[in-house]
């Protein structure tokens, strides 16, 4: 090979090859080894993206969703009218803004799941990423504004509507409380899914403020009860949210995956037969819910510059039940090669 076969710029970033072949998938692991040792490209291994495995689909949990909280937007907001309560006008738009965090969440699931193009040749991935992200910082500027008007009521108090207030926020309970549970158990494994569950859910708790908050005004008319609940509800609101923004920032930053030691998967890759060394590791998230590798193996002994004795298969299996690395790929490299490998030092990119 003399120096690595291809430059950086054409590693496993920018896949704009034919992937008839593959060394190993997900799909393959599940369905046993297809005998596939190598790619016809320059990483010596790699994976097809049309066979990259996504989760079920939240289509319908999204649609009832957005359908259920439209119905309560449209509802607080003609009650609103009719009882002249700014506070229900202003909940309402309020509302609104999270029927728009869950319409960008289900667009950006849908995204992820478009097959590649010669441009974008991962996909549309990253976007559920980039949604979760978004979803993270729009919660907590809300959050901040709720936060800053409570303040304000507590310098300033305004009497509460009461038991009228209190209806509307007690439909809000279920009916949030109803779509975040769409969201819970699909939040546990995709960040995406997460900022769904944490827009409803934090909507839930605020709703159930008001109600508790107008309970206490009814019995004890202190009026600065409602903003004092308000501002308790809203710290843990962003003590929550801080979790989502943090994943989702590092996720968007190419951060190795919570949960994937490094160093684990060094250690493992050392191990492979023949495996001598290694450099140029890189582990990063295509999307909320998978996690692609690209390294280079240094082998002692190779066939025309190619693994042999499925070493690839086995890798891009083992890595896949290891580590829930679904999209591995591999160059192979004599010890000549990775001397002059131009990717060798742990500083380059």
């Amino acid at each position: 090979m003399g120096e690595c076969q291809h430059n950086h710029g054409e590693h496993s970033h920018s896949h704009d090859h034919d992937h008839t072949e593959h060394a190993g998938h997900a799909g393959h692991a599940e369905h046993g080894d297809h005998g596939h040792d190598r790619c016809d490209h320059g990483h010596g291994g790699g994976f097809g993206h049309h066979h990259v495995h996504t989760p079920a689909s939240y289509g319908r949990a999204f649609a009832l969703g957005i359908t259920l909280n439209l119905a309560y937007v449209a509802g607080e907001a003609i009650w609103g009218v009719r009882s002249h309560a700014l506070s229900l006008l202003a909940d309402a738009g309020h509302n609104l803004s999270d029927v728009l965090a869950l319409g960008a969440a289900w667009v950006a699931e849908i995204l992820s799941r478009r097959s590649p193009s010669t441009n974008f040749t991962y996909g549309l991935r990253r976007s559920s990423i980039l949604a979760a992200l978004g979803n993270a910082v729009a919660l907590l500027v809300v959050t901040g504004g709720i936060m800053w008007e409570a303040v304000l009521r507590l310098i300033h108090p305004h009497p509460v509507a009461g038991v009228e207030v209190m209806v509307v926020a007690g439909i809000g309970i279920a009916v949030n409380g109803m779509t975040a549970m769409l969201f819970a158990s699909g939040g546990k494994n995709d960040i995406n899914l997460r900022g769904a569950f944490m827009h409803m859910a934090s909507d839930a708790l605020m709703s159930l403020a008001v109600v508790a908050g107008g309970g206490l005004i009814l019995l004890t008319g202190w009026l600065r009860t409602d903003p004092v609940i308000c501002l308790v509800v809203s710290l843990s609101i962003i003590l929550a949210t801080w979790s989502l923004l943090r994943d989702s920032l590092d996720m968007a930053l190419d951060r190795v995956p919570r949960g994937i030691d490094p160093a684990q998967v060094d250690t493992y890759l050392r191990t492979l037969p023949g495996v001598c060394d290694l450099h140029d590791l890189h582990i990063w998230p295509l999307s909320t819910t998978e996690t692609a590798l690209t390294v280079h193996l240094v082998r002692a002994a190779t066939e025309n510059g190619q693994a042999t004795d499925g070493l690839l298969n086995r890798a891009a299996r083992e890595l896949h039940e290891r580590f829930g690395i679904v999209h591995p790929t591999f160059q192979i490299e004599t010890l000549n090669d990775a001397d002059q490998c131009s990717l060798a030092s742990a500083h380059t990119v």
